[in-house]
């Protein structure tokens, strides 16, 4: 079986305890991942190099950690034919209008734009899921816990009203 990897590439260090969000998502999946710091902005020529590393590797998605102008997922997803998902982290800036550069790319582009780190992993999971039968018995499994868990609270509360 091929080895996953999920290649988190974040603008700046500012941006790694939010990125640690996702990479404890993908531990509980047993998916490789990798932190990585790149800006398209500042060094985009080691972005390129970054993603260089693994072009033979089969199973890859990239997720992109960038605020302000996000030109990092863009970048990347230009540069490759993988699954990019930007995971713009929230800024009090602005109102966080600053999402606007994730939500809003060019004509072209084939992202996807997700805003929380989970959910993120998740996505990627999910990705590389399609073609692993075990990994997807690992999803439909988390998937079923917090099914259970829905249906207790629910049978809780329900005893709370009137009829």
């Amino acid at each position: 079986m091929n080895e996953k990897l999920v290649k988190i590439i974040m603008g700046s260090e500012k941006d790694f305890e939010f990125c640690k969000k996702i990479g404890a998502v993908l531990e509980l999946y047993g998916i490789k991942f990798e932190y990585r710091i790149a800006s398209a902005h500042k060094t985009p020529k080691k972005v390129i190099e970054i993603m260089n590393e693994d072009k033979k590797a089969i199973d890859l998605v990239y997720i992109t950690v960038a605020g302000r102008s996000n030109a990092l997922s863009g970048f990347v997803d230009a540069n490759t034919y993988r699954p990019v998902i930007a995971c713009p982290p929230y800024s009090e800036k602005f109102a966080g209008a600053d999402i606007f550069s994730s939500l809003r790319m060019p004509s072209g582009s084939g992202l996807a734009t997700v805003l929380e780190p989970e959910a993120a992993a998740i996505l990627a999971t999910k990705i590389l899921a399609i073609e692993d039968e075990e990994l997807a018995q690992k999803i439909e499994a988390r998937q079923n816990k917090q099914k259970e868990m829905i249906d207790k609270a629910d049978d809780k509360v329900k005893t709370y009203g009137q009829r």
